[in-house]
């Protein structure tokens, strides 16, 4: 039997990026809206009650209005907008997040699906802050690289065109300290501080890589934070713990943003001296960092394998 979905947003990058990830799928019948009627709010509301599981890739204020249109119980729901991703009634769409996640994602019909710069600091931070490594309260810092594509058509557009010497090196953005994945980051991590945020734009498509710097009490907490990393994702096919001080990410002397790009994987680093050590874990932000788990979700969902098509 093939499950039915429909992209709502099918233009956007986050939306032709599903239809790629669809396109092989015999599974799957995926339900197009004809050009001119993207617009045409019953035509939206008839795909969106027809379909097994609706992405959102819209815009937050569009997406809350496309959800209210649904009224098909069977309908599953899974938002690639910031706009449900602290709501109380909806699942973060993060499988690895903790026990009993994959559980609740499969019983859902109403998923969040994570930002990307957000997917790489939780997935740093949350098993530390379970195991106590990190306690709720600790004030943390991070950054981010992410290549344009995560800018959307705009970004992508105005990279292409070139002629702009300011986009040929890397730009430091969300300086108001208000970037729109912090409350996520906070509330699917446990933290209760805010953590200070800055994520940094460059001139390449895709790739991503968070860095979380700590102070260590000791040395010997670098090793805890490795072995709780391998005891949180034992198993997961995705989320991969790097060797601690990961010998060829410091021989060859430079970190690799792109790695991970064309793949659903993230690899999560611990680089240590003394009392110090960086934390950093890369992905692909149109992969796991947006459509990619939006996939792996649905997979979930539906009672497939979990990588399906990924």
């Amino acid at each position: 039997m093939k499950h039915t979905v429909f992209v709502d947003g099918q233009e956007g990058t986050t939306g032709l990026r599903i239809h790629e990830y669809l396109a092989a799928r015999p599974d799957i019948e995926v339900l197009r809206i004809a050009p001119e009627l993207r617009k045409d709010s019953a035509e939206r509301a008839r795909l969106l009650n027809a379909a097994d599981v609706a992405f959102l890739c819209l815009p937050d204020a569009a997406a809350i209005e496309a959800a209210a249109l649904v009224t098909n119980p069977r309908t599953c729901l899974i938002d690639a907008s910031t706009a449900h991703r602290i709501h109380p009634d909806w699942r973060f769409g993060l499988p690895e997040l903790a026990a009993g996640q994959r559980e609740a994602l499969r019983a859902s019909k109403r998923i969040a699906n994570p930002g990307c710069h957000a997917s790489a600091f939780i997935l740093l931070a949350r098993p530390l802050v379970d195991a106590g490594l990190i306690a709720p309260e600790q004030a943390l810092n991070a950054t981010s690289i992410t290549g344009y594509s995560g800018g959307g058509k705009k970004m992508i557009e105005q990279y292409e065109a070139g002629g702009d010497t300011k986009l040929l090196s890397p730009r430091p953005y969300g300086l108001s300290l208000a970037h729109k994945h912090i409350p996520e980051m906070m509330v699917q991590s446990g933290l209760l501080t805010k953590p200070v945020f800055m994520p940094i734009v460059a001139n390449f498509y895709k790739g991503l890589a968070v860095t979380i710097p700590l102070h260590l009490q000791d040395a010997g907490d670098a090793g805890r934070i490795h072995a709780a990393w391998q005891r949180h994702y034992e198993g997961e096919r995705f989320v991969r713990v790097m060797p601690l001080d990961d010998a060829a990410t410091l021989a060859d002397g430079f970190f690799d943003v792109q790695a991970c790009n064309d793949t659903n994987h993230v690899d999560l680093f611990v680089f240590r001296h003394g009392a110090q050590a960086l934390l950093m874990a890369r992905l692909d932000n149109l992969g796991k960092g947006a459509s990619g788990a939006a996939v792996q979700c649905m997979n979930l969902h539906l009672g497939c394998d979990e990588g399906l098509g990924l």
